[in-house]
């Protein structure tokens, strides 16, 4: 799947995409921490490009998204460090 993502720095969170039921379904708004994209990254300095980290690791992303999604769809889907401690092992 195609990763649409943007930082958004006053939530210090990056902003994804997901479609739980393909294109033709609806588009849900996820965030991941700007800490758990740091976190994938051997050298987590300031300049990290963190769109393309999430970009990088959108397969593992996107299905923890969607599993937290499909847990509960009324809840806002926001990825922490301890979501993504799986990507980091799996990339």
């Amino acid at each position: 799947m195609n990763c649409e993502a943007i930082h958004c720095t006053e939530t210090k969170t990056v902003r994804f995409a997901i479609y739980p039921d393909g294109l033709d379904g609806p588009r849900i708004m996820a965030h991941v921490s700007d800490a758990a994209l740091r976190d994938l990254c051997e050298s987590p300095d300031e300049d990290l490009d963190l769109p393309g980290t999430c970009e990088a690791y959108f397969d593992c992303i996107e299905a923890k998204a969607l599993e937290r999604y499909r847990a509960a769809p009324s809840i806002p889907i926001v990825l922490g460090p301890a979501d993504l401690r799986e990507c980091a092992l799996l990339h």
